[in-house]
């Protein structure tokens, strides 16, 4: 079974067009097979007693709401994000935040996430089903009750374990619930989102059934955007996938032990047939 790698390139871009295009193209050297973004109505997404608060930035202290217009791409933006990534051979999709959103993105992609913190969002849920022939979602901050709830209006077509603390200690990380989604949900695709520090983990989920992996990305964990903390740089992206891809390679058939190649030349050697 391959797993499908997706790039989670988010806000990481900062509103800078420039910087989302260098990541498509480190994603694509890489050789993951998804990038995504983050696509929301600012003016629909902020709570009201959160718009006029104050937040540092590269642009100064602006209130949250200017914030998050400004590293909001348009119309613009995504349609040489999409040619980008067409021409670096990698596909692209977004977590959709509001119904405004779906309308946007479906001009350009059959597959869209709802992110963890809409999973209640059952309106939005339910919209996103009707829109996309690809459905994902996440499952952070959410009981079990909640997530049978959610799976059940919004009947995503893969279903991701993940724990929605920036970044995620590993003792809390419980990749064992990839088997459990696994069991209770056998006609779904599950997959893992990881926000944790490392890579070992997140290589780790695909021995538990993990079919998809989520990591989001950065050019540096020092940038100014505060995902960039739990993300992966470039040198650490081409390491994960190439790890995931050479555990693919170890893992075999789990068939009836037979020689191989090399064995068989060392029998000659030791066994003299």
């Amino acid at each position: 079974m391959r797993t499908t790698i997706v790039a989670e390139g988010g806000i990481n871009h900062g509103g800078d067009l420039t910087c989302a295009l260098k990541l498509i193209k480190i994603a694509a050297f890489a050789g993951c097979d998804y990038i995504k973004w983050q696509k929301r109505t600012p003016d629909l997404c902020v709570p009201e007693e959160q718009k006029s608060k104050l937040k540092k930035t590269i642009w100064g202290e602006i209130p949250y709401i200017d914030y998050r217009r400004r590293v909001e791409f348009g119309l613009k933006e995504y349609e040489v994000i999409f040619d980008t990534c067409a021409k670096e051979n990698i596909k692209c999709f977004a977590s959709v935040w509001d119904i405004p959103s779906c309308e946007f993105m479906k001009q350009f992609t059959d597959v869209a996430k709802i992110p963890s913190a809409l999973i209640t969002d059952q309106k939005l849920c339910e919209y996103a089903r009707k829109t996309f022939s690809t459905l994902m979602m996440s499952t952070g901050m959410s009981d079990e009750n909640i997530v049978e709830e959610s799976v059940r209006y919004t009947n995503p077509n893969i279903i991701f374990h993940t724990n929605s603390t920036y970044p995620c200690p590993e003792n809390e990380l419980n990749l064992l619930y990839i088997k459990y989604l696994k069991n209770k949900y056998p006609n779904k695709i599950i997959g893992w989102s990881g926000h944790e520090f490392g890579l070992l983990t997140t290589q780790a989920s695909i021995l538990l059934g993990a079919e998809y992996v989520e990591r989001h990305i950065c050019l540096s964990r020092t940038d100014w955007i505060s995902d960039c903390l739990c993300s992966v740089e470039p040198q650490g992206l081409i390491k994960l996938v190439k790890g995931i891809r050479n555990i693919e390679s170890a893992l075999g058939n789990g068939g009836p032990r037979r020689m191989s190649l090399g064995e068989l030349e060392k029998r000659k050697v030791l066994r003299g047939y």
